[in-house]
Formats: C-alpha cells, sequence, structure tokens
C-alpha cells in the first residue's frame, strides 16, 4: 500500500532538521510508543543491535554536555531529549531470541570485526528508522554526530559496553519555527546508475 503525498511530505519532501523545539516535555509513553514502532524496521539476521539513551535530566545533559561539539553544544542543551543512537557489540549473544530459526551466533561470537561492522551498519538502519517514525508520530527530529565518541562511551556507556553511533535531537516542533530552506540534492543522474 503506498503512502499518500501528505504522509511523503511529512517523512521526506517538507520535512527538515529542526535545531529548536517547543518547551512541551515529551512524556516517557510517547517514547516508548516511538520506539515500539522503529523497532519493526528490518534489520539483517533481525539481529537488532541499537540501544537508545533517552537524554531527558540537567544532571544527564550536564554529562552529554562536555561530550559535544562546540557546535552542537546549544541545540543539545534546549532540546527535550537528545536519543543517542547507540549499538551494542555483542548483539549476537540476543540472536537465539531474535533469529532462532538459524544458530546465527557463531557468525559473530568468533569475528568481532564483523560483528562491529554488522552492529554498526544495523544501528545506523534503525537510527534512521526511529527517525521516519518520529516524524510519522509528528515530532520535530535533528540528527547529528559532531561528539567525541570515547568521552560519550565512557561517560554514559561504561558498564554497559554499548558504543554511540549518532546522535538525535527530538521534540515537539515550534509553531513559529523558521526553518531554512532544503539545501539541494544530487540528481538521479549524480547518484545513482543501473547495472
Amino acid at each position: 500500500m503506498a503512502l499518500d503525498d501528505a504522509a511523503l511530505d511529512a517523512l521526506f519532501r517538507n520535512a527538515r532538521t529542526h535545531s529548536t523545539f517547543s518547551a512541551e516535555p515529551v512524556a516517557d509513553d510517547a517514547l516508548k510508543a516511538l520506539y515500539e514502532l522503529a523497532k519493526m524496521g528490518p534489520t539483517s539476521a533481525n539481529c537488532s543491535p541499537a540501544r537508545f539513551l533517552f537524554v531527558r535530566t540537567p544532571e544527564a545533559k550536564a554529562l552529554l554536555r562536555p561530550c559535544l561539539s562546540a557546535g552542537n553544544i546549544e541545540p543539545v542543551m534546549a532540546a527535550p531529549v537528545t536519543v543517542v543512537v547507540a549499538f551494542d557489540p555483542q548483539f549476537y549473544l540476543k540472536l537465539p531470541e531474535l533469529y532462532p530459526g538459524m544458530d546465527a551466533k557463531p557468525w559473530f561470537a568468533g569475528n568481532p570485526d564483523l560483528a562491529e561492522e554488522t552492529a554498526m551498519r544495523n544501528s545506523s538502519l534503525q537510527g534512521a528508522y526511529f527517525l521516519l517514525a518520529a516524524r510519522a508520530m509528528g515530532f520535530a527530529t535533528g540528527a547529528m554526530s559532531g561528539f567525541d565518541r570515547a568521552k560519550l562511551d565512557r561517560a554514559f556507556f561504561a558498564g554497559k559496553g554499548w558504543k554511540a553511533n549518532f546522535l538525535i535531537n527530538l521534540g515537539h516542533p515550534r509553531p513559529d519555527a523558521e526553518l531554512p530552506p532544503r539545501l539541494p540534492r544530487l540528481g538521479f543522474e549524480e547518484a545513482a546508475e543501473f547495472a
């Protein structure tokens, strides 16, 4: 079933990266519903390596602040929620539960390079699903890199072993927000070809 133009506009054509948000908080139930929608996107062997940390409290924001590049401090501090899209390098320990039809755990258990590559690729996919799910639910989002990954991992994931991939600022859109015009995109002939 194809989506109509209004849905495609909301998800892609009219969507923009937000750097400001309304002061309205994002409820726990909304974040849980957002995760429940985003988790449905496919990953290879259903490996689902992404892990999501919702940074919301002043204490957590203060811990995140020194990990950020200078240009990202203000938007992150102002966002109601900053989502750290991370991954679990040992995601394969969950494969017996997530991919029960085959014993896929040995594919990764003895191959840390393959596990890391798979986790990074698939958590990136899951982060993109999260962005689209957030837009579909009416949230404003602003994805970013621009942070010290090692410092962030030490600050938040030392006991878990998770590794940060990228950040998403999340909140309710400001009705008066002046969003920049869409930046150019590459045309089909520049970015795609048939084989």
